[in-house]
């Protein structure tokens, strides 16, 4: 069956049951449906629980033979399960421009899922659709404070917000707007960026409380006066109104696995272009309900991991207990240079060339981030023993050990083994530390995480950066952690260099503020805020028949 069929045969128990099961009194609960809901925050200070063990599932560089994070994540969580320990999981929300583009719906797969799939991967509670809301309405306030004669003195042409829709649309990356005369605005270039790359995004994420939340929109800068001086939402008085929008937004989600496992599904910034995690409410509601908390951050660990420890953990004061690194044998052999038709046959020489991408992904965990890990290799029936073997030699040569995870096909039962290591390394005492420091400048953060997470010889800022990075420095802005916006395929900012290249260094394009989230933005490479649909995207494929029942979507 396909990942949607196996979800549609599944029997959901009503969210009420799965609240029980997580400790979650229907007080703090409010129903949307029959099998989801949002959370209180309330809970989170009138309960009185020791907080959970913290595990961090990331995975080596992606490829298109695919690596199965979110699915080992669910897995393990039901695997925990099965092995009595009190779990809860916590997730991002997918985005509506993969799921009709290329890489489909972020709900897991196979017997390894989130339910009910179809919601979660579509409009699901209408977080996305008002953080949207939000940002756009910051937007039409800055252009019609400038219409109405601009009081602060707004530079139009140095405007830095801009407007978003959580659809891939190259056509709107590029615009202009306010034509048609005086009536209609003032005449100005512009331009969107995906909802998961609006900074309104990563401040929900990042935010404790809806105190927190509106005091980190007060802070977003939306552009610069003629006189080069920043100017803030808050100084436009939209902080308020914002928040309005996204006071049920920023609660948890609560669904379930396909085995009955509590699910916390909220938030989903990018990691390519965002910081790549799930909300800081929902990841401490895990922890608050469960003895152990599952997570994952996304693309490689390069992206999503670094970001979830260096920027995440930061600001939350977050300790995790255990990391999980997921792999692929054949995600192996192609960064060994076997094209993906090519992958069924057996080929140690490819997986040896490839295995060094493992590798640097396990040694930044144990030897930069000082934290226990396992791998979890997702086994495929072409995979042979020699192939198995041959990851299990090499990761032992550094103390880590690997576990085959089944979980796709048998669910939590193929996630016991992958529990019980965790468990394991949960016991043991770790000296978690940060990639850099924050008082470093932000030229030394930046070439900090080049060298010591991607391996490359360090970063060259184009000349517009280095004033940028200045004028960054003077507001005090500098002390700020950095958030790199970087290819998903490469430990380098080209995304042809597969494997563990060496001997390279990223160029910094362009460098802005995040002020309400609280981190410098480093944008490397061709990374584009605004995706574009491939030639034949997956909403081609999707459909619906008289009876409400979806089909295509995986």
């Amino acid at each position: 069956m396909t990942d949607i069929e196996i979800a549609q045969s599944a029997q959901m128990q009503p969210i009420t049951e799965i609240a029980k099961t997580a400790g979650i009194d229907d007080k703090y609960l409010e129903q949307y449906g029959k099998y989801k809901a949002k959370v209180d925050l309330s809970i989170l200070k009138e309960n009185e629980k020791p907080d959970g063990r913290l595990i961090l599932v990331t995975a080596i560089t992606p490829t298109p033979a695919g690596e199965g994070k979110t699915t080992t994540s669910i897995g393990l969580a039901d695997g925990l399960k099965k092995i009595g320990k009190n779990v809860v999981i916590a997730l991002r929300e997918p985005s509506l421009g993969p799921v009709f583009g290329v890489k489909g719906g972020a709900a897991g797969g196979g017997y390894a899922q989130v339910v009910p799939m179809e919601d979660i991967n579509l409009h699901f509670t209408g977080d996305f659709h008002a953080i949207g809301a939000a940002n756009n309405l910051l937007a039409a306030m800055l252009d019609n404070h400038i219409y109405q004669g601009n009081k602060l003195n707004i530079d139009p042409r140095r405007i830095t917000w801009k407007r978003c829709v959580d659809m891939n649309d190259r056509q709107l990356r590029f615009v202009t707007d306010g034509l048609g005369g005086r009536i209609n605005g003032v005449p100005r270039e512009d331009g969107y960026d995906i909802t998961v790359a609006s900074e309104i995004m990563a401040v929900l994420c990042l935010s404790n409380s809806i105190t927190d939340l509106k005091e980190r929109l007060s802070r977003i800068i939306v552009g610069y006066t003629y006189n080069e001086e920043p100017v803030t939402a808050g100084q436009l008085n939209a902080a308020g109104a914002m928040t309005a929008l996204l006071k049920d937004a920023i609660k948890p989600n609560l669904v379930q696995t396909l085995e009955g496992t509590p699910a916390l599904v909220h938030g989903g910034p990018f990691a390519n272009i965002a910081h790549g995690c799930n909300s800081v409410t929902a990841t401490k509601l895990a922890m608050k309900l469960g003895d152990y908390a599952v997570t994952e951050a996304g693309f490689g660990a390069d992206l999503g991991a670094e970001k979830f420890l260096d920027i995440k953990c930061r600001y939350a004061g977050l300790n995790p207990s255990a990391v999980v690194i997921v792999a692929t044998v054949r995600a192996l052999k192609m960064h060994g240079g076997v094209a993906k038709t090519e992958l069924g046959a057996e080929n140690l020489e490819a997986l040896e060339k490839g295995i060094p991408n493992l590798l640097r992904h396990v040694s930044n965990i144990k030897n930069v981030y000082k934290l226990p890990s396992v791998v979890a290799v997702n086994r495929f029936p072409t995979d042979t023993d020699a192939e198995i073997n041959l990851i299990i030699e090499k990761c032992k040569e550094l103390g880590v050990n690997v576990v085959l995870s089944n979980v796709w096909a048998e669910g939590g039962n193929g996630g016991v083994e992958l529990a019980e290591e965790v468990v394991r390394l949960c016991e043991k005492e770790n000296a978690f530390s940060f990639c850099y420091d924050l008082y470093l400048s932000i030229e030394e953060k930046i070439d900090t995480i080049i060298k010591r997470i991607y391996g490359g010889d360090g970063v060259a800022f184009l000349p517009k950066v280095k004033k940028q990075i200045q004028q960054l420095t003077d507001l005090g802005y500098d002390k700020l952690p950095v958030c790199m916006a970087k290819t998903q395929y490469s430990f380098s900012d080209d995304p042809a260099k597969m494997g563990a290249p060496e001997g390279f260094t990223v160029t910094v394009k362009n460098i802005k503020v995040s002020a309400g989230a609280g981190f410098i933005v480093a944008l490397t490479g061709d990374i584009m805020t605004m995706p574009g649909l491939p030639k034949v995207p997956a909403a081609e494929k999707i459909d619906v028949d008289e009876n409400g029942t979806i089909s295509g979507l995986f």
